[in-house]
């Protein structure tokens, strides 16, 4: 999010900014550290690791495509450039189409009521599209790719956009009023995910309110907690004395879809909703503060005793977990697997490693906090989905540490391994999974800046890592794989797994590219000189790989203040001649973050979701003053008097078909 005057006043916005100190204390090396002193030896590091061959599903017209401009040395994409800008609307490429798909309260079933912003309740919430969607997936019906489920999650709440008569002017004063508890339970009820049948007709993608797997998961949907940390007395509730059952799931942020077709929802900034003090002397005090407990930019805790320290101190060790949900049952009870660790999850991708085993890339959104994956001990068995259903119980969960030679360890985190022991006050795997964080601290991983989506790249066998941003790194705290002070516009790592296997336990790495304007020397961006000043771009942070290999990032926090134009959608190269090229395929209207994105398994549709429009400091003019319910900056989709603004997933396709961005 945005470093905007609105953050000062809008506690969901300061919440989900991630712009503070962070909460690291360890002396691990930053990766900044690692990237400064293996660049000052040399500019670049040359080579790479053969490619093996990598379970996919690869668009042979798309390869055939890519592949043809890469022999030539030309870039992978060809489509007319949008022209970077700030204004009320969203923007795409000429020649594409970008329609609205769902909006903020979009009924998902028949008997859902229509959308009234004056007269929100809880229940209708529930059977309405959630607010600030976040991951977007797919997961075919029947093989199919024009018909299939939507899966989206629906990160946090902005009440300052959603409710009217909230926000006070005094004296000239701008604040934001308690909540009622009414409002409380809309908030909770936006929350969670959206899973809902789409199909496309006549090259238009529509909902379908009949399906029989629509379901909303929100804030209240009981959930169970499965692996090593499920039914520890430190998981354990007044509520709860097994351990084991949960309320709700929040701040899901990006996600993934296993290889199973089951849906992932990763829980991100939990310590938002927490507030109140632990009793004096607390054992769970240090855990806490380690993960930013309590920050209390929620009213939940006036109304829901679980969210009050005081009244009930465990509570927020049963989120930052990883949600997996069976989406072909929808009564099926939704699950946190806690063998994938506990942290502030931007999401899990996956892919099937050469020996079977599934492989998830986990990145922790805080600066100076660290990169994971988890290997399952079992096998993907892709003629039998139930086999596979528990199989994220059990595994392996790693931390990266990057070498300033451009190696890379994955260091195991294992209890009763080197230092995860009773003499650091680990009993059990239990506790190593539950304070994650301090675990990987301990066996000393690299502190990176803010490292968010991972995705692996099935075609050329790359990892890519996106590091949004860190304006808290001090210049004695560059490295290798983190190579700039003040890193105001983040960078994008390049990981090849030894072998060209995702379960290795090393590798090599890379810098694809440093962000930012690359006019202004002292940024020390890295586009390549075929770059645009429309193509440059700061802030990566979700990205996504379509069927042909090729590489789109999606940003947040780009804006009036940072970089004079909003976030969007840039594809990017990484191959050949054109490696590090970027041009920008979509824009958000002001205050929003580009998330998703997602390609259909046809490459045809591009689905990306525009999340908190409206929200910051700016508006389009560029006047500086917040944006709310009555003052918006814009009120995008709708254009309504009577409507505010509503985050939204859009479907983009080419006017007259074909493959996105050829």
């Amino acid at each position: 999010m945005n470093e905007h005057l609105s953050q000062k006043i809008f506690p969901t916005t300061q919440l989900e900014d991630a712009d503070g100190e962070g909460h690291n204390s360890s002396l691990n090396p930053t990766m900044g550290e690692i990237i400064s002193k293996r660049f000052s030896r040399r500019s670049f590091l040359q080579g790479s690791l053969a490619v093996a061959a990598i379970t996919a599903t690869v668009s042979p017209v798309a390869l055939m495509t890519a592949e043809k401009a890469r022999a030539n040395g030309a870039s992978a994409f060809s489509f007319p450039e949008v022209e970077a800008g700030v204004d009320a609307n969203h923007h795409v490429a000429e020649g594409y189409n970008a329609d609205v798909l769902l909006r903020w309260g979009d009924a998902l079933f028949p008997d859902a009521p229509a959308f009234d912003p004056t007269k929100q309740t809880a229940e209708a919430q529930r059977r309405q599209f959630g607010y600030n969607n976040d991951y977007v997936g797919f997961i075919p019906l029947e093989g199919s790719s024009t018909n299939g489920l939507l899966v989206v999650n629906h990160e946090y709440t902005n009440p300052h956009l959603m409710f009217p008569g909230i926000v006070k002017i005094v004296d000239g004063k701008i604040s934001q009023g308690k909540l009622s508890k009414e409002q409380v339970d809309v908030e909770m009820a936006a929350h969670g995910g959206t899973i809902v049948e789409i199909r496309k007709v006549d090259g238009k993608w529509q909902v379908v309110p009949e399906g029989r797997y629509n379901r909303r998961i929100t804030s209240t949907t009981e959930m169970q907690l499965t692996g090593p940390a499920a039914g520890h007395d430190r998981v354990k509730t007044s509520a709860d004395a097994t351990g084991t059952r949960v309320i709700g799931t929040l701040n899901n942020c990006a996600g993934g879809v296993t290889p199973w077709g089951t849906y992932i929802m990763a829980e991100e900034n939990f310590h938002g909703y927490f507030s109140g003090e632990l009793p004096e002397g607390h054992k769970e005090a240090a855990n806490y503060k380690r993960y930013g407990v309590p920050e209390g930019g929620y009213d939940w805790a006036n109304y829901y005793d679980r969210f009050d320290l005081s009244k009930e101190p465990n509570e927020p060790n049963r989120f930052g977990w990883i949600v997996e949900v069976d989406v072909m049952d929808p009564t099926a009870t939704p699950k946190k697997r806690t063998a994938l660790g506990r942290t502030k999850h931007e999401g899990a991708a996956s892919i099937v490693s050469k020996d079977g085993r599934v492989v998830f890339y986990l990145g922790d959104d805080e600066r100076f906090d660290y990169v994971y994956k988890f290997v399952t001990s079992g096998t993907f068995n892709a003629n039998d989905r139930a086999a596979n259903l528990d199989l994220l119980d059990e595994g392996t969960l790693y931390v990266a540490k990057f070498a300033e030679d451009g190696t890379l360890q994955w260091l195991p985190l294992i209890f009763g391994q080197g230092p995860l022991s009773a003499e650091n006050g680990f009993a059990s795997q239990a506790d190593v999974l539950i304070e994650t964080r301090r675990a990987a601290d301990i066996v000393g991983a690299t502190k990176m800046d803010r490292p968010e989506d991972i995705e692996p790249n099935a075609v050329n066998g790359k990892v890519y890592v996106m590091l949004t941003n860190n304006s808290k790194r001090k210049a004695d705290q560059v490295d290798a794989a983190n190579p700039r002070p003040d890193n105001a516009f983040g960078h994008i790592i390049e990981i090849t797994e030894d072998g060209g296997d995702y379960s290795a336990t090393s590798g090599k790495w890379e810098v694809l590219l440093k962000c930012g304007d690359p006019s202004v020397a002292e940024v020390g961006a890295t586009f390549s000189t075929e770059t645009s000043k429309n193509g440059w771009f700061g802030m990566p942070d979700n990205c996504a790989v379509d069927s042909a290999g090729r590489l789109w990032v999606a940003t947040d926090g780009n804006n009036n203040k940072a970089t004079g134009r909003t976030d969007g959608l840039w594809a990017v190269d990484t191959e050949g001649d054109a490696r590090a090229t970027s041009r920008l395929f979509f824009r958000v209207p002001v205050g929003a973050e580009l998330c998703g994105p997602l390609f259909a398994p046809d490459d045809e549709t591009a689905f990306v979701a525009v999340q908190h429009p409206g929200d910051g400091g700016d508006d389009w003019a560029g006047h500086g003053r917040p944006s709310y319910y009555e003052d918006l900056s814009t009120r995008w989709p709708d254009f309504k008097d009577d409507m505010p603004v509503r985050p939204s997933v859009l479907a983009i396709t080419k006017i007259g078909g074909g493959k996105i961005g050829i």
